[in-house]
């Protein structure tokens, strides 16, 4: 894969002539994305094929399995797979747009940081209201996310729809029609987050457990905590390999400029 050039307008050498600005490494994940859709464009593969198992995968590539699920997770994101739990990764569509995959890929990376700051700000304002608001009514709905949640964690699953339904759940508790059509808006961004997040190796037990500290402060009526505990909860969950590696990255970097 051809390294592109950055943003970064041209800086100036210690002589004060410009010089070009500094190429950007493609990250380990895009060159697995990039080889991954070579093997599905030569194969022949399409929607509803699967690829070969994880191991298998990343023998063949020469990569570890952890390198290999984060280049998976950015496919699935992008809708180009599904992975399920004991299954594998399914494809959902072609490699005939490979471009477009990947540059989709690298946008979602460079949103996640304003994704997270928007989640947080949203999101730990609606906990408060519902520690507020919340009826019992709303408290049954809560309580059956946090179940429907713990059985697919038990069950080895990334709880994807019981971390969703829980998140859905607080937002009605909170009774603001503005801020539920801002979460709305962001849906599918969110969604892309929590695919990341809940595809981190033991993430959904910590997120359940989150969850639970969340609902308790909610039921107890108790904003102040309700918003800490969701405060808390969002930094846990963005702490995913994407952002780690774009950090690092991006300290490489600033040391080179010094």
């Amino acid at each position: 894969m051809t390294a592109h050039t950055g943003a970064d307008a041209p800086a100036p050498s210690a002589a004060g002539v410009p010089v070009p600005p500094r190429l950007s490494r493609p990250r380990l994940y895009e060159q697995i994305v990039q080889q991954l859709l070579d093997h599905v464009r030569v194969h022949g593969l399409g929607p509803g094929d699967r690829l070969p198992a994880e191991r298998e995968l990343a023998q063949a590539l020469g990569v570890s399995r952890a390198s290999l699920a984060q280049a998976l997770v950015a496919l699935e994101v992008v809708g180009m797979v599904h992975v399920r739990h004991g299954e594998g990764a399914t494809l959902l569509r072609g490699a005939d747009e490979e471009d477009v995959l990947l540059s989709a890929v690298r946008t979602h990376q460079d949103s996640l940081p304003d994704v997270i700051d928007a989640r947080s700000a949203l999101e730990t304002k609606l906990a408060a209201l519902a520690a507020e608001r919340r009826t019992e009514e709303d408290l049954a709905a809560i309580e059956a996310a946090l179940e429907l949640m713990e059985r697919q964690v038990r069950a080895g699953e990334r709880s994807l729809e019981g971390d969703q339904a829980f998140h859905e759940a607080v937002t009605r508790a909170a009774h603001s029609a503005v801020l539920a059509r801002l979460m709305k808006e962001i849906g599918e961004l969110i969604l892309e987050t929590r695919i990341e997040s809940l595809s981190t190796p033991g993430r959904p037990q910590d997120s359940l457990d989150k969850h639970r500290v969340i609902a308790a402060a909610i039921r107890d009526r108790d904003p102040a905590a309700a918003a800490r505990a969701m405060a808390d909860h969002i930094d846990v969950v963005s702490d995913v390999a994407l952002l780690r590696g774009r950090r690092a990255d991006e300290d490489h970097d600033g040391e080179g400029r010094t």
